[in-house]
């Protein structure tokens, strides 16, 4: 059952299952626990069907489809303890790789201001929140997916240890609805190989609130499949992405591309139950073009892709005409480049990246990564 609240023209749908009772948490003495800690590593995703542009609060305008990612993921721990006195702020450490960044800890605030109504415990508690990253700072992964996904089941977990009382599969749920109030695309790193992310008439059980696993069958040709990240520019994004989605409202091209992205994502589902793998490069190199179209045709306009970006995407295409290899790209909103291919053709593509697309990297620096399972407790 779902409660409805209307705000302006856009719906904020809350489920009940998040707001639970207080009747664990009201008095001091029904919790189960008053310190513990908890610990959990989750990794990035990358989105093959894209969603730019969504609603208040966290909502996107367009279903988006990824694979998660295993070895680029964050690590984050969190000890927390019984305040003396209860209060209406929060007090939070927050540490990165063991070093105090009082600088990141705002965010950390802001988000749990967000999350309040649904995680009752957070003002009767103190925690230091300790986080790392297996990949190299400002590497081009959503290093906000995967450490917004770990916070937030971290701190379903240290709910469930208080008394809240849900499934597994519930707090997995619960952990995707909290994380995407940090940073959308992070519901999609709590569960994998594959995830699907906003309401589609074609995906049982797809929401916008949470994201949902891929429930058919993955075609055997996608088992661990394989992502090599091209470091082609690790500067800071000339825009953020806060402000690219926003550009989308009013957007001359918006309703054809949500549109265009729903009907992708139908067709994506099909191929990655028969493995077409024609059609999913066809699918999945589009959606990356389609989805820099929109930046460079937004008011502002901006172009995030470098030279050696449009070197490698050439690149990529000649290889896979000259050698019947089925290797592709895609693309986030930046330059790096996200090359994808078979784990049978692993060997092929690696030299073929070694000697001819590394020179176009910074520094010729790349990451190796390949499909995942989502979180998992440390």
């Amino acid at each position: 059952m779902k409660c409805i609240l209307i705000i302006g023209q856009s719906k904020l749908i809350f489920v009940q299952n998040f707001i639970l009772s207080k009747t664990y948490s009201s008095v001091n003495s029904l919790y189960k626990k008053d310190h513990g800690k908890v610990a959990f590593a989750a990794p990035s995703n990358i989105a093959l069907v894209k969603y730019w542009g969504k609603r208040p609060i966290q909502i996107p305008e367009n279903a988006s489809l990824s694979f998660t990612l295993s070895e680029c993921r964050t690590e984050t721990s969190i000890v927390y303890k019984k305040r003396e006195v209860n209060g209406s702020d929060f007090l939070i450490t927050f540490l990165f790789e063991g070093a105090s960044k009082p600088s990141f800890e705002p965010k950390i605030h802001t988000f749990f201001d967000r999350i309040a109504p649904y995680c009752h415990f957070l003002h009767d508690f103190e925690f230091v929140i300790d986080s790392k990253n297996t990949f190299p700072h400002s590497s081009g992964i959503a290093s906000s997916a995967s450490g917004m996904s770990a916070l937030a089941m971290c701190l379903v977990q240290i709910e469930h240890e208080l008394g809240a009382g849900l499934s597994a599969e519930e707090r997995k749920e619960k952990a995707s609805f909290l994380a995407r109030l940090g940073s959308g695309s992070a519901c999609r790193s709590i569960e994998g190989p594959v995830t699907i992310w906003g309401e589609h008439h074609k995906i049982e059980g797809s929401s916008n609130e949470f994201a949902v696993p891929f429930k058919q069958k993955v075609h055997p040709i996608f088992e661990n499949y394989q992502d090599t990240v091209l470091l082609i520019d690790k500067g800071e994004k000339q825009v953020s992405s806060t402000v690219g989605h926003n550009l989308m409202h009013g957007h001359r091209y918006a309703k054809a591309r949500f549109e265009q992205a729903n009907s992708n994502l139908e067709k994506l589902s099909e191929v990655i139950r028969n493995g077409a793998l024609d059609q999913f490069i066809e699918i999945v190199e589009s959606e990356a073009l389609t989805l820099h179209a929109m930046m460079m045709t937004s008011l502002p306009y901006f172009i995030l892709m470098k030279p050696n970006t449009l070197e490698v995407i050439n690149s990529i295409w000649k290889y896979r005409k000259q050698t019947g290899v089925p290797v592709c790209f895609t693309l986030d909103a930046g330059a790096n480049v996200h090359v994808l291919y078979p784990e049978a053709n692993k060997k092929q593509v690696l030299n073929f990246i070694k000697t001819e697309l590394a020179e176009k990297c910074q520094n010729q620096q790349y990451i190796c990564d390949y499909l995942g399972i989502g979180v998992k407790k440390m």
